[in-house]
């Protein structure tokens, strides 16, 4: 089964947003430029804004968004819900979460995926790469 960017290209393309570049770096180093050896290399759009996240939507090219649970003032978990409720094909989402309890919030906001923060590699790139194969 071929995953969303191997019909495409050589590369996969990863949303990040958080409003903390602190976060966006974190995930980007954690999860690194191949997060599975059978996923294609990723390529970042980092996005601080939830404009600039349906900005970039819009353009499409988008295989998976990592959402920040805590960021402010538009949280990742009611991003989330409103990107898979307004966006046409919405890509799959990985939402960081800041404590296990706010699993329920993920599920109500449709989050394909979650991993705690503060991020953890081994963690992140496994859960994207299930969603960059799905």
């Amino acid at each position: 089964m071929k995953g969303r960017a191997e019909g495409r290209g050589s590369k996969a393309t990863v949303l990040i947003y958080s409003d903390n570049a602190e976060t966006r770096a974190q995930a980007r180093l954690a999860i690194g430029r191949k997060p599975a050896s059978d996923t294609p290399p990723v390529e970042f759009l980092e996005c601080a804004t939830l404009p600039a996240v349906l900005m970039a939507l819009k353009k499409g090219g988008i295989d998976v968004c990592v959402l920040d649970g805590e960021a402010v003032p538009a949280g990742g978990m009611g991003v989330c819900r409103q990107i898979k409720d307004e966006v046409f094909r919405c890509p799959p989402v990985l939402l960081l979460i800041g404590r296990p309890q706010d699993a329920w919030l993920a599920t109500w906001s449709r989050a394909d995926a979650t991993t705690a923060l503060p991020v953890e590699p081994v963690e992140i790139a496994a859960s994207l790469a299930a969603l960059l194969r799905s």
